[in-house]
């Protein structure tokens, strides 16, 4: 059995191309809207956070006899319980990771590292600053900007009823708040860029479907300041950006 921690499209995608070459798995992922859409898609999937203890209880319970973590680039906790719980198991690991995405050295864009590094530069660039990097790390940018009187803070994150609890426990207003899902169209940034009189836009360098390019793109051809968020440096031991390469390896490590 493959214990399977999905949660993006593409991972969805290589799910089933695994299970259809014969391999049983089980699909892990936060949410129960995610949990539902990969059993639409014909996938066994259950959701929920797990940590160390929880997901070495799971492994050891479905029997699995291989990880394979395709979930999002900027899970860090989740990649590093994964590696973690494999290892207290004895269990091979296998990373998908998204291929990188490079804008390259343009005008208007910045590369940070860091959320924090990325409220800074909105913190020093003032003006109206759309957040597109979800509901997880937003205290980190409202400690930073929501006070301050030169800047508006425009968060745009899934539609669910926690995140817009926990926008107004941060003090993002009603009107500031754009609950939408995506993926968004480049005709739709610019139309919410030019609605909210964007002149920063943060984003994380996510790559694959994630349409992060239509973001960019739609903002720098209108001028608008871009921070673009590296990807977290973990050293994943066996790591992946195809497919065939993930199904290739698999009979490597997999014992039926």
């Amino acid at each position: 059995m493959i214990f399977f921690m999905a949660g993006t499209s593409d991972a969805r995608e290589l799910a089933l191309t695994i299970q259809e070459a014969g391999y049983p798995l089980v699909t892990s992922v936060v949410t129960e809207h995610a949990a539902h859409a990969l059993e639409s898609a014909g996938l066994p999937a259950r959701f929920g956070r797990l940590n160390l203890a929880g997901m070495v209880a799971l492994l050891k319970e479905i029997g699995a006899t291989l990880v394979v973590d395709a979930s999002h680039p900027f899970a860090e906790e989740a990649h590093r319980t994964a590696i973690a719980a494999a290892n207290e198991c004895g269990l091979p690991y296998i990373r998908y990771e998204r291929s990188h995405q490079e804008f390259g050295d343009r005008e208007y864009l910045t590369y940070v590292d860091t959320y924090e590094e990325a409220a800074l530069v909105a913190a020093e660039k003032k003006g109206s600053v759309m957040l597109t990097t979800g509901s997880k790390t937003l205290q980190i940018f409202t400690e930073k900007l929501i006070r301050d009187p030169e800047v508006r803070l425009v968060a745009r994150m899934l539609p669910r009823t926690d995140n817009m609890e926990k926008c107004a426990q941060l003090g993002v207003e009603q009107q500031n708040i754009i609950a939408m899902q995506g993926p968004f169209s480049r005709e739709l940034n610019e139309a919410l860029y030019r609605h909210y009189g964007t002149t920063l836009m943060i984003t994380k360098e996510s790559g694959g479907p994630g349409a992060v390019d239509e973001k960019v793109e739609a903002a720098l051809s209108m001028g608008i300041q871009v921070v673009v968020i590296g990807r977290p440096k973990l050293d994943y031991g066996t790591s992946f950006s195809s497919v065939d390469a993930v199904l290739t390896e698999i009979p490597k490590h997999y014992s039926r």
